[in-house]
């Protein structure tokens, strides 16, 4: 039945064997083994025929449960065997050099989109209600107008899976949405998308940036010195994309002077040191990357993971390929 007589397939530490035997049920059986990336290596990397990589990071700065790159450049290329390294999340900086040849690379889309676009709505009302005042004053009963969110024009920057969401969930709210992507162009419901060459024009209207933005060449520090000027007096700027797409040191300046206010979940450096001036700026609230962390992304990563098993033991077309493979793999991509 089966397009390879016999799987080999490493996961990290968060995924559950048993919870894997059981979405792929009695007639798929592969073999499993833990393994983190860091310290001894469980098996020869050169046995396994998928890997599932813990969530990863390029920083150097010790983060609970990622693996850094670093880590990854040691035991990537000794996958010999290997036909599909599958991330866990949907952004891939730094992994898919490290990809064999004989390799595809696909990361997580469907898992985390419409937690994290539930966060960044979170943190957008968070701002316009003023709650890191509300907080930092309780027990004082300090009552005080806030600015709102209904009425005011919000910029959605990315309009890839979680700007999708973050837009659909907005148009509840009353707000006036401006979407911002890598190309212009008209969606099939008549959704308006404007290039990123208008950012600079557009920005000097928005009265909040949702920036959900994967990041690259194009987009590291994007939200620049510059940009950030252009930005009217007590906007607000919301990063649920990745923490190096905003310029902290021009965030900084602007909160320091009281014009912006800011509402993070992504940071650059990341983790965020204790003793960063971001976390004691006035209107900054900052969590800790939980964008897609709720309970239901569990479930949607063991299911990913399931099926993209079975598409490697039947020959079928493996989903969310960023990277090819280049040679020959029993993973047919799409």
């Amino acid at each position: 039945m089966s397009h390879l007589s016999h799987l080999v397939v490493a996961l990290p530490p968060n995924l559950s064997v048993p919870r894997l035997r059981e979405e792929l049920g009695a007639d798929l059986t592969p073999e499993f083994v833990v393994w983190d990336h860091q310290g001894r290596d469980p098996v020869d990397p050169a046995t396994l025929d998928l890997v599932v990589l813990p969530f990863h990071t390029t920083s150097r700065t010790p983060n609970p449960g990622y693996v850094g790159t670093q880590d990854l450049a040691r035991t990537l290329p000794r996958l010999t065997r290997a036909r599909l390294v599958q991330l866990q999340s949907l952004g891939s900086e730094g992994v898919p050099e490290l990809v064999p040849p004989g390799a595809a690379l696909a990361n997580a889309v469907g898992v985390m989109e419409e937690q994290t676009a539930e966060l960044a709505v979170t943190l957008l009302l968070a701002g316009h209600r003023d709650l890191v005042h509300h907080v930092r004053t309780a027990g004082t009963w300090a009552n005080r107008r806030s600015p709102g969110l209904f009425g005011r024009r919000v910029l959605v920057l990315g309009f890839g899976g979680v700007g999708q969401a973050v837009v659909q969930r907005l148009r509840g709210f009353g707000v006036e949405i401006v979407i911002v992507a890598a190309t212009a162009r008209t969606t099939a419901d008549g959704t308006v998308v404007h290039s990123i060459t208008e950012l600079p024009d557009l920005l000097t209207e928005a009265e909040a940036v949702v920036c959900t933005l994967p990041l690259n060449g194009g987009t590291r520090r994007l939200l620049d010195t510059d940009a950030l000027a252009a930005l009217p007096d007590g906007s607000l700027v919301v990063n649920v994309g990745r923490g190096a797409v905003l310029d902290t040191d021009a965030l900084v300046a602007e909160l320091r002077s009281g014009r912006l206010r800011a509402a993070l979940d992504v940071t650059d450096p990341e983790p965020l040191p204790p003793d960063h001036e971001l976390w004691n700026l006035p209107g900054v609230l900052i969590t800790p990357h939980v964008g897609g962390n709720t309970e239901v992304m569990p479930q949607r990563l063991h299911e990913l993971v399931a099926r993209q098993i079975r598409n490697l033991a039947l020959g079928l077309p493996c989903e969310n390929v960023l990277v090819h493979p280049k040679e020959a793999a029993a993973c047919p991509v799409t």
